[in-house]
């Protein structure tokens, strides 16, 4: 089951979730996963954004970094993003496996 983190902005309901298609755009635009664990408060506004994608791709930046701003719970979210994303990286890599003869 995807991990899925859910909230209300000024009446509106928003899931964040990460999707392979939602990592692969956040890839395109310069996202390095291995920089989570490097620079954690660096990379925590682009991995909440790209959080958005896979449901919410045509909420506009502004409105996510203001959504991002208010986030009175920065440092749960900080530890739940990661954990979604690593989780959608494990799934993708299990569904993957390949048995290689020689």
């Amino acid at each position: 089951m995807a991990k899925q983190i859910r909230f209300e902005y000024d009446g509106k309901e928003y899931t964040l979730e990460f999707t392979r298609k939602s990592i692969e755009t956040m890839e395109r635009q310069g996202f390095i996963a291995s920089d989570i664990a490097d620079k954690p408060m660096t990379t925590l506004p682009a991995l909440f954004a790209g959080a958005f994608l896979a449901h919410h791709r045509y909420v506009k930046k502004e409105l996510v970094d203001e959504i991002y701003s208010k986030m009175t719970n920065k440092q749960d979210c900080s530890a739940s993003l990661p954990r979604c994303i690593m989780s959608r990286f494990r799934r993708s890599w299990k569904s993957r496996k390949m048995l290689w003869e020689t």
